[in-house]
């Protein structure tokens, strides 16, 4: 992937949040999420690339646009994978609440997990757990050996989880071990994003949320060289046959980073809609509408934000969201 094509993607993202933010606070979650779809799936058809939708808004006979297995792109360039999140926390968009995201990954063809839409067992760390957690090992024992790779008392560490009622076994022991703890009411891609951020606040991920985005989840990890491992729910016969037909062989193995993202190349970008730990949500002025992004690649280690202001009143003809940005690194 040519690093070129990174502004690209971030416009993407960026046309996505636009278009989910006006309806922020509206109570609309379908309406959101359709103002996003369109959008993403507009940009993306200018954008030189032969892509293919491994994880997206679901399969074709679910979704009308950005569903698995379509074909995105210019129909230039080497193919890749692109899995998808026009919005990554509807509730919270229409709630007004901060934590949503646009966001999506890019990879080669054939390096992105076709992640099934079930639960997903996490556990997400920075850099400092890498070699040291396991979603296998009690949580007590996890927390101990982040503490010591982070130079910290458990009681400094911190740890997010979906507040649901599937997670209350894990807050008891967690909070019993001493360790602090930050409840979200969806959307833990972003939540993954900042585990691996130093001095972010922090630390660790845990439990289980969607495997589509454990996968864009699991981008992100990669490109800032933190840890994660995941399991598969699976809850019946069903799902397992799923399963196996995308790929795993075992439907209950432990799936490490490199299960999740293979190889070493792989671009992550989110723009924030509503405010996040990381990233402004998009705001509204007189003239422009700013949005506020970050794009990383594996490959290099880079890590750029992108803030952007938008002309508003302009017309979005089909596949040329808001024109005449003004982008500052």
């Amino acid at each position: 992937m040519e690093r070129e094509l990174a502004l690209e993607f971030v416009r993407v993202t960026e046309a996505a949040a636009i278009q989910a933010a006006r309806l922020m606070g509206r109570g609309d979650k379908n309406g959101t999420d359709a103002l996003a779809v369109d959008a993403m799936r507009a940009m993306l058809d200018t954008v030189d690339i032969r892509g293919t939708v491994v994880i997206g808004e679901g399969e074709m006979d679910e979704a009308p646009m950005l569903y698995i297995g379509e074909k995105i792109g210019d129909g230039r360039g080497e193919p890749v994978d692109i899995a998808v999140d026009p919005v990554e926390g509807t509730n919270l968009v229409a709630k007004g609440l901060p934590g949503a995201i646009a966001v999506m990954a890019v990879a080669p063809e054939g390096c992105l997990l076709h992640a099934p839409d079930m639960y997903m067992e996490k556990i997400v760390t920075g850099p400092a757990g890498r070699g040291v957690i396991s979603l296998d090992a009690p949580i007590e024992q996890n927390l101990e050996e982040l503490a010591k790779r982070l130079e910290k008392p458990v009681s400094d560490i911190t740890v997010v989880l979906l507040d649901r009622e599937r997670h209350q076994e894990k807050i008891r022991r967690i909070r019993e071990a001493g360790a602090r703890i930050r409840l979200i009411s969806d959307g833990d891609v972003s939540p993954a994003l900042t585990a691996c951020v130093p001095d972010s606040g922090t630390d660790m991920l845990l439990g289980s949320g969607g495997a589509p985005e454990g996968v864009l989840a699991a981008a992100a990890v990669k490109c800032l060289g933190g840890e994660m491992q995941a399991r598969l729910v699976v809850e019946d016969a069903e799902q397992e046959q799923r399963v196996r037909q995308m790929g795993l062989s075992d439907p209950h193995q432990l799936l490490h980073l490199e299960d999740l993202v293979r190889g070493d190349d792989v671009l992550y970008v989110s723009t924030a809609i509503t405010d996040t730990d990381l990233l402004d949500g998009v705001h509204y002025g007189p003239q422009f509408c700013s949005t506020h992004s970050v794009v990383m690649r594996s490959l290099t280690g880079t890590v750029r934000f992108v803030r952007a202001d938008h002309q508003l009143n302009r017309k979005w003809p089909e596949g040329r969201p808001v024109t005449h940005s003004r982008r500052k690194s």
